[in-house]
């Protein structure tokens, strides 16, 4: 299973709706794609890379910039070993450059996918997978008014996501989490995502949440500000959950040592890969520390992977692994659907599917071939 070469493509994929967040807001996601050719199988994969530098200091184009100056012909080099070892050789063949986990983690997933597939693998029986169907929730934006978040979180509901996922940030909160609560009740599974929204000033404003019976506070806090997460758990009676905080196994670690959080939100391409994200699920499950799965607007090809992940025994709380229609009209896979807020685990080798040729020509934007020399 030797690689003998990298595409690089863009695809344009418009939102049903705008989608915004603490960061901004999103219309059209501007995806990168991988594509790793080898002697028996392609391997795909989808860089979780924004446009913009704001959830993260990594950026599409710079994503495709280091994958194509630096990381790509790192993995040319490594070609035979990758070829003797497999997807575990991608990370230590990348280790010189620093940092561009996402870049990083769509090169390795396009490694592993080509290998389980030339060898009928399904990513997540090689992951440790337990289940074959995910319970999914959903995230909802910031809105303009508290009226039209309570019908788009009645349409969600109706819809059979198991799980309600608010969007926060300073002057909207707790008014529109009291509203969700009044509206549909304290049995519906409730949960708030501040995206470094607030500063550790604010703990008399967070704990204002805590009569609501959350599930958890994602990222009330800047990401380095692990510390401060730990003061504020100590202030709050809502679970504190970290998010772009956690870039490591090592990271969860320290972050629950510290009691920095007692939650874990597991996104792949944050961390590196989705060997990486195993390991941090191996970590919080031996600290007794609950996980779920995180969503980047994936298309298919990265909710795929995402479905198999989530099948792992630690992850006891339902992710943003939503159906494909909940982000996309027409995805670039086969879409998932959702029966009875849950979402099924694929089968087939690899992440289980393909992209479709004819969708994924009409998205396309650019295109760039890079071979390997022997």
């Amino acid at each position: 299973m030797k690689p003998k070469g990298v595409e690089l493509r863009r695809i344009r994929m418009p939102l049903v709706a705008p989608f915004r967040t603490s960061f901004g807001v999103e219309r059209t996601r501007d995806v990168l794609l991988l594509r790793v050719a080898t002697d028996d199988a392609d391997g795909w994969a989808e860089c979780v890379a924004m446009s913009d530098p704001r959830y993260s200091a990594e950026y599409v184009d710079g994503a495709a910039d280091v994958l194509t100056r630096f990381l790509v012909p790192a993995l040319a080099a490594a070609a035979d070993t990758v070829a003797r070892l497999g997807a575990p050789a991608v990370a230590p063949a990348l280790a010189a450059f620093r940092g561009h986990r996402m870049a990083k983690a769509a090169l390795e997933t396009a490694v592993l996918d080509a290998e389980l597939r030339a060898e009928g693998r399904p990513l997540a029986r090689e992951l440790g997978a337990v289940r074959d169907r995910v319970p999914c929730g959903v995230s909802v934006g910031i809105m303009d008014s508290v009226g039209e978040l309570l019908d788009a979180v009645a349409g969600y509901l109706d819809a059979g996501y198991v799980r309600i996922k608010l969007k926060i940030e300073p002057g909207w909160d707790v008014e529109p989490v009291r509203a969700v609560r009044e509206r549909f009740g304290d049995d519906v599974l409730l949960q708030v995502d501040a995206n470094a929204a607030y500063t550790l000033a604010d703990a008399r404003q967070l704990a204002r949440l805590d009569p609501f019976d959350l599930l958890l506070i994602e990222q009330p806090l800047d990401e380095e500000d692990v510390r401060g997460h730990a003061e504020l758990a100590r202030l709050v009676t809502t679970p504190v959950c970290l998010d772009e905080s956690i870039t490591s196994a090592r990271a969860a670690a320290d972050a629950i040592a510290i009691g920095a959080c007692s939650v874990v939100n597991v996104k792949p391409g944050r961390v590196g890969g989705y060997l990486e994200a195993r390991r941090i699920h191996d970590v919080c499950v031996a600290h007794g520390v609950p996980v779920w799965c995180g969503g980047m607007l994936e298309t298919g090809l990265g909710r795929a992977a995402n479905v198999a992940l989530a099948a792992l025994p630690g992850f006891t709380l339902p992710g943003d692994t939503s159906a494909s229609d909940r982000y996309y009209r027409t995805d670039i896979t086969e879409p998932f659907v959702l029966a009875d807020g849950h979402l099924p685990v694929p089968t087939g080798p690899g992440v289980g599917v393909e992209p479709l040729a004819d969708e994924l020509a009409a998205v396309t934007t650019a295109t760039e071939w890079i071979p390997f020399t022997t």
